[in-house]
């Protein structure tokens, strides 16, 4: 199993990688390294104003390759599998103000 360290600076650069369409949550991870769908991942997260890193474990649901062609940045879509830390609740009253934005983000 791969560990990715992902860290957000603000709840916007958070409401950006957060797919709140998934069942259980999930974020998208800027990364160059190469995945395929279904590979198993451990998300060391750094949420916004946090003192601690969170934990949680998925499942890579979506790939976007180096050199897309609407500009978004390289890297992978981690669904949630297991989330013992409530990682998902964490990151959704962080950002409970952009959760009904129409604003794009770097997933759809």
């Amino acid at each position: 199993m791969s560990t990715l360290f992902i860290e957000f600076v603000s709840e916007r650069d958070l409401y950006l990688s957060y797919m709140p369409f998934l069942k259980n949550g999930g974020l998208f991870v800027r990364t160059s390294e190469s995945f395929e769908l279904g590979d198993e991942i451990e998300l060391d997260v750094q949420l916004p104003d946090s003192l601690e890193n969170s934990t949680v474990k998925g499942n890579v649901c979506w790939l976007t390759p180096i050199g897309a062609q609407n500009g978004t940045p390289p890297g992978v879509g981690v669904s949630f599998v297991e989330d013992k830390e409530n990682v998902k609740a964490q990151i959704e009253k962080s950002i409970a103000r952009f959760l009904s934005s129409s604003d794009p983000t770097l997933t759809m």
